[in-house]
């Protein structure tokens, strides 16, 4: 099966660089996006370029598609399956969570300069990034792509309660599998309390385990294909 991988903020498809080979050695057949304004130097994308990337890849597969989303961009993850409910077979949130109708993308950052750069590691101290060697996070840091403020304050749109039915899972990595049900079920998560089915999976690793937890994390994505 196709799974279509889509990285947080400030990430591109090389996120993803040792996630792939496990899952093709599973026999899957991964496809790791990188967005536009995220890594292919496009400055003046926005928000709407990014989900058609994402629905153009849903579209391009000969069959169902798992989609994952890391971070910020389980909210696209979850477009991906309103825009074409017929064809996501599983929705995987890896570290977040949808975004409702008319929300803002991504709005924890105030641009600067037209784009919200990577903030360095002082927000993401604690459980999100204790598991991160200090040569890991220089090295994702280098990487790290200021993403254009027009992608970042993009409005989430919703049209299809068809979404509902698509299976959800989420991969609990600095939360535990309990706070997330508790965040659903107490109606945190708007759109995940009206999904028919949502499973929870525990990943011990911090919210980046693509870099830190590669070989675990495509094992559990290939278990859910």
């Amino acid at each position: 099966m196709d799974i279509i991988l889509i990285a947080g903020m400030w990430l591109d498809a090389t996120a993803w660089h040792e996630v792939v080979p496990e899952l093709e050695r599973l026999g899957h057949r991964p496809v790791a996006l990188t967005l536009p304004g995220q890594g292919d130097g496009d400055t003046a994308a926005t928000y709407d370029d990014q989900v058609a990337t994402i629905v153009s890849a849903v579209d391009a597969a000969d069959g169902p598609v798992v989609v994952v989303g890391h971070s910020a961009a389980c909210a696209l993850a979850w477009v991906a399956a309103d825009a074409r409910p017929e064809k996501v077979a599983r929705v995987v949130l890896v570290g977040g969570m949808p975004n409702a109708d008319g929300e803002t993308y991504f709005g924890f950052f105030e641009p600067v300069d037209g784009v919200v750069a990577f903030p360095g590691w002082e927000p993401f101290e604690g459980p999100d990034s204790d598991d991160m060697s200090a040569e890991l996070k220089a090295r994702v840091a280098r990487g790290a792509v200021a993403v254009p403020a027009a992608v970042t304050r993009g409005v989430v749109r919703l049209h299809d309660e068809r979404r509902y039915e698509v299976p959800v899972t989420m991969v609990c990595p600095e939360f535990t599998p309990e706070q997330a049900r508790e965040w659903v079920e107490g109606g945190d998560v708007p759109e995940l309390a009206r999904a028919r089915q949502v499973d929870y999976v525990d990943i011990d690793s911090g919210h980046w385990p693509m870099h830190t937890r590669p070989r675990e994390l495509a094992r559990l994505l290939a278990d859910l294909s």
